[in-house]
């Protein structure tokens, strides 16, 4: 799927490595609606406190992205580095300098080589195209073995509302977004403060609520533009049910790329979706899916397709939520194996641990407590996860 009035491109650049795309444009034909949303971490990369500054108007028109190299804990030097490949971009493309959103991902505390910008810009901009979305998925690609995009089209006012998106994860993921990127360009036609609005709700639910090792990262952020091509009913504080249409796509979207990327978590072999019922609140019970989803001893059990119940218990009982535990039920995927407290024996467990043998499935805690629910995406630890993380750097 295309959107009319966005190009792509993406070049070989070695930023770090040779032989790979490491160096991604996305361009609008004309200045976009734009929001974003960015990391909580303290320590903030280079190009996310420019980006910061730069979307306090809420446009952009172009979006460099490059992998192999964070320009994080890089100091006044990073920054200056970043302010040079962005006044290159914008003089090559004819626009000004504060439209470009930057980004960048990979190791920590290096340098950006400015050169290596600097000579593949130009080739960068003449390679703009609106079939190369796939090609930036790959460029923007550090421990992930594969692109992530995602797209979906939604009617509004009777016109036809696309959105693409496109993400990179596979490590340092938790809590709040995490060693991730997600660019998200729309046709629809909004105003920033339901772009805004619509952004933070979906992040919320979808790239906040995963988790594969507990890590956050320096880098984070989303990035949504939009450039009104699909002549859509504004969609502003008078159009409310409009509102809603456009946000759940976008949700829909966001959960798509943020799945994708728990499923290709470092090293993992399974995706699972820890969920929460029966809680006091809402938020008791995410508090709750976050220490079992983020649990090493049961993501380690996961991984040995061990129905280890009482990891599950365990990790529930010190979340820092009063419940009851005799009226705790416990279910993998549709096999229930605890119910109110207590183990159904070992033909339960046998059932719970085919289960575990699937790529994919859900653990259902069920408190009894209240209507409160929700959902965190997790997935398992394997021995692969320390390979990868013991010898990053190299």
């Amino acid at each position: 799927m295309n959107i009319e009035g966005f190009l792509f491109s993406a070049v070989e650049a070695s930023v770090k490595y040779p032989d790979r795309l490491d160096l991604g444009l996305i361009f609008s034909d004309e200045p976009c609606v734009t929001a974003g949303v960015f990391t909580t971490n303290q320590v903030k990369a280079a190009p996310v406190v420019i980006d910061i500054e730069r979307l306090k108007e809420g446009r952009a028109q172009a979006i460099l992205v490059n992998s192999g190299c964070a320009n994080a804990c890089t100091g006044e030097e990073g920054e200056k580095n970043a302010l040079a490949i962005s006044a290159c971009l914008a003089e090559t493309l004819g626009i000004p300098d504060e439209m470009v959103q930057l980004a960048s991902t990979g190791v920590i505390g290096e340098q950006l080589d400015v050169a290596a910008f600097e000579k593949n810009i130009t080739r960068l901009v003449k390679g703009l195209s609106s079939d190369n979305f796939d090609k930036v998925a790959e460029a923007i690609m550090t421990t992930d073995t594969r692109p992530k995009v995602a797209c979906d089209t939604v009617k509004i006012g009777g016109r036809d509302v696309r959105i693409m998106g496109m993400a990179k994860g596979a490590g340092m993921i938790m809590p709040n977004m995490a060693t991730m990127l997600a660019f998200v360009v729309t046709d629809a036609q909004i105003s920033f403060p339901e772009l805004h609005k619509s952004l933070l709700f979906g992040v919320e639910r979808t790239f906040n609520r995963i988790t594969v090792d507990g890590d956050t990262s320096t880098n984070d952020m989303v990035l949504v533009m939009a450039n009104g091509r699909a002549d859509n009913p504004w969609i502003d504080g008078d159009s409310p049910d409009d509102q809603l249409v456009f946000q759940d796509a976008l949700e829909t979207v966001l959960k798509d790329l943020a799945l994708q990327i728990v499923a290709d978590g470092e090293g993992a072999t399974k995706t699972i979706t820890v969920r929460v019922c029966g809680a006091k609140e809402d938020e008791e019970a995410e508090t709750i899916a976050r220490t079992v989803a983020t649990s090493s001893l049961v993501k380690t059990a996961f991984f040995g397709e061990d129905a280890n119940w009482g990891r599950i218990m365990a990790a529930v009982g010190r979340a820092g939520v009063r419940f009851y535990p005799e009226r705790v039920d416990l279910a993998f995927g549709d096999v229930l194996i605890v119910k109110n407290g207590q183990f159904l024996g070992s033909e339960a467990e046998k059932a719970a641990s085919e289960i575990l043998k699937e790529k994919s499935f859900s653990i259902c805690i069920d408190l009894k407590d209240g209507t409160g629910c929700e959902e965190v995406y997790t997935c398992d630890f394997s021995v692969d996860y320390v390979k990868i993380n013991a010898d990053y750097r190299s």
